[in-house]
């Protein structure tokens, strides 16, 4: 039952919106962001949509962890405190409820990670969960009449098309890489071991077309120069609504010069669908993340992952190359079927893709999931999971294969595929299968004084490296190659830095210390709550 709260004689006014921070993995790309002069990836687009939500009768203050600390100054002023996190945060998230409670300050949490396990989380005054733009009018509501509860969760799922355009004002924009936009929610697939269908149903609800480009607007009238990464978990779950969207996104890109290279997140079967995958192109698609998962098809077919077995994986990631779209992919070890050399079939795998970044982590147990579900049920459930599947190597459920097997056969895909010389052969390769000219939706190529500081970074810190000959090489070859794809060989070669240097803490890591305890996990962020 839920306990009411009474909230003091004077309404919050001022609402401090706090992110924490995202821990130091792959995925962070911080060892190729400050390169660029860069804090971050991307700001928090739920709190910045949350912050448009509750109106303009609030004054806020955006936090980010990632880029800022969180000072005392800014709890001094804070009437309330607003926290969003992915599983993976939880560690930082519980540092600022202990702060904000030393403090006194009300905390309201929302997020992936509060709506799978808010029973697990201690300090938080008022919970938000699921979907924002349902449940965030009840609880405005109750704000201003001193009558907050302890727990606010939606019945059913919202349509998105009154969804404001997310508060951009909040961020200092120059600190991050890439700017989110949300176009849909939902997937019409059903990964066993994915929460999305949980978290968001299978069907696919999206914005307009209008609100998109409107956002599109929003983002260039801050002057951001950049990408734009469309945070859908599946943004092709829509056909037709996501055709009439590109058209759209084509004639904006045209009439502003391509002013951005956009990216997202897709599933395999947009190689698939010739109409779909020009207009993915003229719209200035440059990258599309898939969850290509395993080579081996018995595992791709336990875990419901069939979409993925309806044509050659291998042949679908070089078409959506040759196009012009890079594709970066998502890789797990761990599943029940997997056999002893898994491992050396997931590297040869990688390989063979020719995709650069090649994102593999260990198999998670996750909340909510048919995976979590069937385990549960068959007693193999060992803990709640960290958020990290590929850096703490903690695993939450028993598995088929001998764990120290398992894990240690998982620690030497990274070893391997993120040597200098196997990372930029698979660079090659795909700038191989890149078209040879510019096309006429090529982004204006940028070189100002950030991109020559970059520049000069990679030259001197890359060029007289460890692995300088193997950057050399790959730098002149690509050039020769590809002279029209000049900034995008250095982005490459600079990501590259950012995965040889975590790639080289695992292995100090490992050498230091044994096997990890029981746990395991992770989240996607894309859930637009607070």
């Amino acid at each position: 039952m839920d306990t009411q709260h009474t909230a003091s004689a004077t309404t919050p006014r001022k609402i401090l919106l706090v992110y924490p921070r995202v821990p130091d993995t792959y995925w962070s790309y911080r060892h190729a962001l400050s390169f660029v002069g860069k804090q971050a990836v991307m700001p928090p687009l739920g709190l910045i949509t949350v912050a448009a939500i509750m109106g303009d009768q609030y004054s806020y203050r955006l936090v980010d962890t990632n880029v800022t600390s969180l000072s005392e100054d800014d709890l001094s002023w804070a009437d309330m405190v607003f926290v969003s996190a992915m599983i993976v945060q939880r560690d930082s998230l519980d540092t600022v409820i202990q702060r904000c409670n030393r403090r006194g300050v009300p905390v309201v949490a929302g997020g992936p990670y509060p709506t799978s396990c808010h029973e697990e989380i201690t300090g938080v005054d008022h919970f938000v969960l699921g979907e924002a733009e349902l449940i965030l009018p009840e609880f405005r509501a109750d704000l201003e009449a001193g009558t907050l509860r302890k727990l606010y969760r939606p019945t059913g799922r919202p349509e998105i098309t009154d969804v404001p355009i997310p508060r951009f004002d909040l961020c200092d924009l120059t600190a991050y890489e890439s700017i989110p936009l949300q176009f849909s929610r939902g997937c019409p697939f059903d990964c066993e071991f994915c929460d999305i269908v949980s978290l968001f149903g299978h069907r696919v609800r999206t914005k307009t077309t209008e609100q998109m480009l409107r956002e599109l607007d929003a983002v260039y009238q801050t002057g951001f120069h950049g990408t734009i990464f469309i945070v859908d978990d599946n943004f092709i779950g829509n056909r037709a609504r996501v055709k009439d969207l590109l058209r759209g996104m084509t004639r904006w890109q045209q009439a502003h010069n391509y002013p951005y290279r956009i990216s997202t997140e897709a599933s395999i079967d947009l190689a698939r669908d010739e109409g779909l995958l020009a207009l993915i192109v003229s719209a200035g698609f440059k990258m599309v993340f898939v969850g290509l998962e395993t080579p081996v098809e018995a595992s791709l077919a336990s875990t419901g992952k069939r979409q993925n077995l309806r044509q050659s994986m291998t042949a679908a990631v070089h078409r959506m190359q040759r196009v012009g779209v890079e594709v970066t992919g998502g890789f797990i070890v761990g599943f029940d079927t997997d056999p002893p050399d898994i491992f050396d079939r997931q590297i040869a795998f990688i390989q063979e893709l020719g995709i650069p970044t090649a994102m593999v982590g260990l198999l998670m147990a996750l909340p909510g999931t048919r995976l979590w579900n069937r385990l549960s049920a068959e007693g193999r459930i060992l803990s709640r999971s960290s958020g990290d599947n590929t850096h703490q190597e903690q695993l939450n459920f028993q598995t088929l294969m001998d764990r120290e097997r398992l894990v240690t056969g998982y620690r030497r895909i990274p070893q391997q595929i993120y040597t200098p010389r196997r990372y930029f052969a698979r660079s090659l390769g795909l700038l191989r299968r890149l078209p040879r000219a510019a096309g006429t939706n090529r982004r204006r190529l940028r070189f100002g004084p950030r991109e020559v500081t970059a520049l000069f970074r990679s030259l001197t810190i890359q060029g007289t490296s460890r692995y300088a000959l193997w950057y050399w090489s790959f730098i002149l070859r690509a050039i020769a190659m590809r002279p029209h794809l000049f900034e995008h060989i250095f982005t490459i070669a600079i990501q590259g830095h950012h995965f040889f240097v975590i790639t080289g803490m695992m292995l100090r890591r490992h050498a230091a210390a044994p096997l990890l305890a029981h746990d395991g996990g992770g989240q996607n962020d894309s859930v637009l709550s607070l």
